[in-house]
């Protein structure tokens, strides 16, 4: 480190601000990047970390200020002109093509071609190979996307940046879907790239990764920057005090509440050839938590419940009156709601504004009258739930795409809020959220279990299940391994079932 300390700056950022239609995204902002360093960016949901390495990546041109590499100054003018200029981006959003290979998907428009001009096919596998062993990544490079797991996109997206050789590599969110044996992984090939001289900015949420493979932190707040320092010289508690301006005493708020009548009722629940023989009872008050690796089909029971893939076996009985389930609309009849993992392919209608998205669970259901909808009072109800949440944006009318990862998931909770439901199914409600709105998500989910709604909250962060949840039901390999009580619950026993 100390090396690296006195050597001219990689990457440099001097007076950056960008403004975006009602509000100022970044304002005066600094940043150096050093070579052979790996840089955190910490902030809340709307702090600037996206947008400032969007500039620096060539999505956006910044409204002043400048970027400097290697001591020239960059004006940057496209993607293609950042990644010519050897600076390398993988998106927190996945972009790859889904019905494109692999190899396709890593080289396109750079393929190999053969003497006649047509891509080499052959060259093309061999070279993503290639880059595989390296990276020690093991997937077919013929596959398609589309047939990937998130965890598999997620290192095709790395892979893909690591191929263009850039002396500047940003990583927005980039284990927010890896299991743990991943993110050693990840952070295998990060300390492989560090050691060639890479300058790395790693934009993360998560504490202990930014203490294990970050050398130097620098925080935002509201488009401002507020300091870097050392990761060697700052606790955890530092770095939240600067991200959110004061201290952050409870993370998990949980409280005592009343634990009610058994809301639902499920028994020997299964999709074939996906998971099968879950059965448990989820009572008024309570919280449940599902926990297991990636892969041990905890989603596919969420999906199953609320019927976006029907389950083929096993009964489902609300309120003690057997139920069948065909389809999400008669799930929501039934009092529940859904909020999906996958906020960007299943959650958000990314071109439509913040009221349209959170609306849309309950035109049909309370806001109906003699065929017309009441839309003031749909409209007040809407302002009301982003002003809980507490939503960073001018108004209700923005573009919902040009909220910050945290501020999307927000709508999509308000929008399942509004529908009151008796049962709440949270698949990863906190992923990719700043410690701020993480707290603030988990002392909504305890209200509501204070007001009697049954929530089932899947979670592959070990602190929020343990610190949420009544009981614990882990999942390995598509079945139910055991329930764990709150009293008896720790990591080791949750891991233990996880893994048998």
């Amino acid at each position: 480190m100390s090396d690296t300390a006195t050597a001219a700056p990689l990457l440099e950022i001097e007076g950056i601000r960008k403004a975006f239609p009602g509000v100022v995204a970044l304002d005066d902002v600094r940043f150096r990047l050093r070579a052979g360093t790996v840089h955190a960016l910490m902030g809340e949901n709307g702090a600037g970390k996206s947008t400032l390495m969007k500039i620096i990546a060539g999505v956006y041109v910044p409204d002043q200020g400048e970027v400097r590499i290697k001591g020239r100054p960059l004006v940057l003018n496209g993607p293609l002109d950042a990644l010519n200029n050897g600076i390398a981006m993988i998106h927190q959003e996945l972009n790859l093509m889904p019905y494109m290979t692999v190899a396709e998907n890593i080289w396109i428009r750079r393929e190999p071609k053969t003497r006649l001009g047509f891509v080499d096919h052959g060259e093309l596998r061999r070279r993503t190979q290639a880059l595989f062993d390296r990276l020690v990544i093991d997937i077919d490079p013929e596959t398609e996307v589309r047939s990937l797991s998130i965890a598999a996109r997620q290192m095709v997206e790395i892979a893909k940046a690591v191929s263009f050789d850039s002396d500047v590599l940003i990583m927005d969110e980039p284990t927010s879907a890896l299991t743990e044996k991943e993110v050693e992984h990840l952070f295998r090939i990060i300390r492989q790239l560090r050691a060639q001289g890479k300058g790395i900015v790693y934009i993360t949420h998560k504490m202990n990764e930014l203490f294990e493979i970050a050398d130097e932190v620098s925080v935002f707040r509201d488009g401002r920057y507020i300091d870097t320092r050392l990761s060697t010289e700052v606790t955890r508690d530092d770095i939240i005090k600067m991200m959110v301006g004061r201290e952050v005493t409870q993370m998990f708020p949980k409280e005592t509440v009343p634990i009610g009548d058994v809301v639902l009722s499920v028994k020997d629940l299964g999709v074939d050839g996906i998971f099968g023989g879950v059965s448990f009872d989820l009572r008024a008050g309570e919280i449940l938590g599902l926990a297991g690796l990636v892969g041990s089909g905890r989603s596919n029971v969420a999906e199953a419940l609320f019927c976006v893939v029907p389950a083929t076996t096993g009964s489902i009985a609300i309120e003690g009156i057997d139920v069948r389930v065909d389809t999400p609309a008669q799930a929501m009849k039934f009092g529940m709601a859904f909020l999906t993992e996958d906020r960007k392919d299943t959650g958000c209608f990314l071109i439509l504004d913040i009221l349209s998205n959170m609306e849309t669970a309950v035109l049909q259901q309370h806001y109906v009258k003699f065929g017309f909808v009441q839309r003031e009072r749909l409209r007040s109800d809407c302002e009301a739930m982003s002003r809980t949440l507490r939503v960073k944006t001018p108004s209700l009318d923005e573009v919902i795409q040009n909220l910050s990862g945290g501020n999307q998931q927000k709508v999509l909770i308000g929008r399942w809020l509004l529908t009151k439901p008796k049962i709440l199914i949270l698949d990863e409600p906190t992923r990719g959220i700043d410690v701020g709105a993480k707290a603030e998500i988990h002392r909504l989910v305890s209200k509501l279990a204070g007001e009697g709604v049954a929530v089932l909250m899947i979670s592959s962060e070990m602190p929020e299940v343990l610190g949420m949840s009544d009981r614990v039901l882990v999942m390995h390999e598509g079945r139910m391994t055991g329930i764990v009580d709150r009293k008896d619950a720790d990591q080791v026993r949750i891991m233990e079932l996880a893994s048998q």
